[in-house]
């Protein structure tokens, strides 16, 4: 019976096993779907299956910069002595580099690493962010990591001074705004807080001409603490939007363990 590319990522799905143990066992199988898992179970190969619903949020974030590009990636861990290990280290590191040359989709190229990984440590190993922004003559980009690999950020701007827009990336690893600018947030989450806002003024006893002015300014604190823009750089007056002129911010990721 074939065996197909598509056989092989369901088993893989299905039991954990790696891409080259999962096509063996299909073969050994005669493309047996259930007799595949048998096999796989009885080499031991089989157990990370009842780790993909197990909670991930350690790991480490990896940056990279060249000439034409920059990237990240997160490789996300159960713990952090798994993320601390030379193995996740080095593998974080070199999907990294390889996004920074062939773009995202190529850590495909890697699954199998990662599926020896995700057995060797005995923990729910899996990708996280992958990002890569190409440099153009028309728009400026910046790669920061944080804390050893605990953030990463990419942030890419048209108009904006290299030095200015390390500054907005060093402040996104510190403020972990969600939102680009005010009209990337859902109306209905806007229209949530609003209501919720009103009610707490209404029950402060203040009167009711003032209402929509206070808000109205409690709703900005609010987006403040979400959008870029926004923000205070580091947390001071000066915000975003105003140490980047005339410039525009066009697009941001914040990759964060925990």
């Amino acid at each position: 019976m074939p065996i197909t590319a598509k056989d092989v990522q369901k088993l893989r799905r299905s039991t954990g096993a790696g891409m080259m143990d999962a096509k063996k066992a299909l073969t050994n199988a005669d493309g047996d779907f259930e007799a595949a898992v048998q096999i796989l179970r009885e080499k031991g190969l089989a157990k990370a299956a009842g780790r993909t619903d197990r909670d991930n949020s350690e790991g480490r974030v990896a940056v990279a910069s060249g000439d034409t590009a920059v990237s990240l990636v997160h490789l996300k861990s159960e713990t952090d002595f798994a993320a601390k290990s030379d193995d996740f280290l080095k593998l974080t590191a070199e999907l990294v580099d390889l996004v920074l040359e062939k773009g995202p989709d190529a850590v495909s190229e890697r699954d199998a690493e990662i599926e020896s990984l995700k057995l060797t440590v005995k923990e729910n190993i899996e990708l996280g962010s992958i990002v890569r922004y190409e440099k153009t003559a028309d728009n400026v980009v910046d790669a920061y990591l944080h804390g050893g690999g605990k953030a990463g950020v990419l942030v890419e701007a048209v108009g904006v001074d290299q030095a200015a827009i390390h500054e907005v990336a060093m402040h996104i690893a510190f403020a972990k705004p969600t939102f680009l600018s005010r009209d990337e947030v859902p109306a209905e989450e806007v229209e949530r807080e609003r209501a919720a806002l009103l009610e707490i003024t209404k029950n402060e006893g203040k009167p009711e001409a003032a209402w929509p002015k206070i808000v109205e300014g409690r709703l900005s604190s609010w987006f403040g603490e979400r959008v870029l823009l926004e923000q205070g750089l580091f947390g001071d007056k000066e915000k975003v939007s105003a140490k980047i002129g005339d410039g525009t911010i066009t697009r941001f990721v914040l990759a964060q363990v925990g």
